[in-house]
Order: structure tokens, then sequence, then C-alpha cells
């Protein structure tokens, strides 16, 4: 059996592992390319986009996968689009791995946003100091709040254009809450603006902003598409994988 993984998450590294310990099972894992030194997950690894719908159907048909598992972030709504009509035209089974998203408890100050722009346009009634942590790319939603100063975090260096003030910090997660707490302090951090990514690697700074009272600006995910069984967790994929279970991933 030989299963595609479209990966760039901590869930599909756990299910390429998991995979590849498998006998007479062969999994591929393919990340977008935008890390440069990304982490690497068990099997075998392909890097780069594969050019669209026609580029993956292509790929699908050389390669002859059994099954695809998109358990790209969230947020990668194109791939993940491409990938439902891939398989659709192809006849490959596919399954959308995604984690659940965060969900707010007592205590939390959360204002939730469509997208980047309702995020920044948000953000003036709620403070002035901003610890934008969206990912490196979009950031030029936030370029016209020139009275507002902006901290950023991403793995990598983003892309202009940015905000007028802003400062960039490098770092990869997971992160704790004493540390996150901390960074909230030492900036004056006024407002949190996150995406819902869910899962615990970079959930601290909500717990962090929580006790601090602070206001969270948290944007929705996209819809994932339409008629793509999700599983919630690597268990459930393998679940799913399984011959016996192989009426579950039409």
């Amino acid at each position: 059996m030989h299963v595609l993984i479209l990966g760039g998450t901590a869930e599909a590294r756990q299910l390429a592992a998991e995979l590849d310990r498998r006998p007479r099972l062969r999994v591929t894992t393919s990340l977008a390319g935008r890390v440069a030194r990304p982490r690497l997950p068990a099997g075998e690894v392909r890097i780069g986009g594969f050019g669209g719908v026609a580029g993956l159907v292509e790929w699908l048909h050389e390669h002859r996968p059994d099954a695809v598992v998109d358990a790209t972030h969230p947020f990668a709504a194109t791939i993940s689009t491409n990938a439902a009509a891939a398989a659709q035209a192809t006849g490959v089974p596919l399954i959308a791995l995604r984690r659940p998203g965060w969900e707010a408890v007592p205590g939390d100050r959360w204002h939730a946003a469509t997208d980047l722009a309702d995020a920044a346009a948000r953000l003036p009634a709620l403070g002035r100091r901003i610890f934008l942590t969206t990912g490196r790319l979009g950031l030029a939603a936030f370029t016209d709040l020139d009275e507002l100063h902006f901290l950023v975090r991403s793995v990598e260096a983003p892309d202009p254009p940015l905000p007028r003030h802003c400062e960039i910090l490098l770092d990869r997660g997971p992160y704790t809450v004493e540390g996150e707490r901390d960074l909230l302090r030492t900036q004056a951090i006024e407002v949190l603006v996150t995406k819902d990514s869910g899962g615990p690697a970079t959930a601290a700074k909500l717990t962090a902003a929580r006790e601090l009272g602070l206001p969270v600006v948290v944007v929705r995910r996209p819809p994932a598409p339409a008629g793509v069984p999700l599983a919630q967790d690597v268990s459930e994929v393998l679940h799913r994988l399984s011959p016996g279970a192989a009426d579950t991933c039409p």
C-alpha cells in the first residue's frame, strides 16, 4: 500500500512515523517548500508544489498511491481544495486530517474575525501594541495601521510589505505558558492576534493572554472542501486506512 501525505504539520509527521513502521506500506510526504529547514518526516519526502490541480492529477496517475491524506495546516485552503479536486478526478481516496480548533473558556476575551483584513479592522479599538502570530504570509493586511506597533512572530523572516512599526521575532514552537506570559509582559502587549490553528504546540499564548486579561482576535478557519471525509487525529486516519475500514474512505 502506498499513502501520499500532504504534510507540514506535527500530525503529518506523526502519521508518517506510524505508517513508516508498518510492513508492506510505503509512505510519501509532500512538503510545500516554504520553510528553508523543515522538520522532515519518516519515509519518502518530496518538496515543492505540484503545479495546481493538473499537476497533482498527473502525480497521482504516475505514482498511483492507494490513498491521500491531506494533513496540511487548517489554513492551507488552496492545497486542500486542489487535493479534493484531484482526488475526485482520479478516484484516489482522500482523507482530511484536521486537528480540532480551539474553544474559548471562561475568562477568555476572544473577538472572532473572518479573515486577516477583518482582524486588522478590529485592532484600533482594542489596543496599540499587537502580538501578531498569524505567520509570515498575509501581513499586508496590517500595513495601513501606522498608529499601532506590531511584534510579529514567525518561523522565518516575512517578506514585505510589513507594518510600519514592526519588530520581527523568529521562533518556532512548541511554547510554554510561562514563556508566553513573560513575552507578553516584557513587550507590553495589549492585543494578541492568532489564527484558529488548534493543537497544543501554540496554545500556550491563549492561556497566557487569559491570565493577563488581554483581548485575543481569533481568525476563523476556512471551510474544509465539501464531501471530503474528516479525521480529527492520527488514530482515526489509521483506522480509516486499515483494510477492514476501506468503505469509510470513499
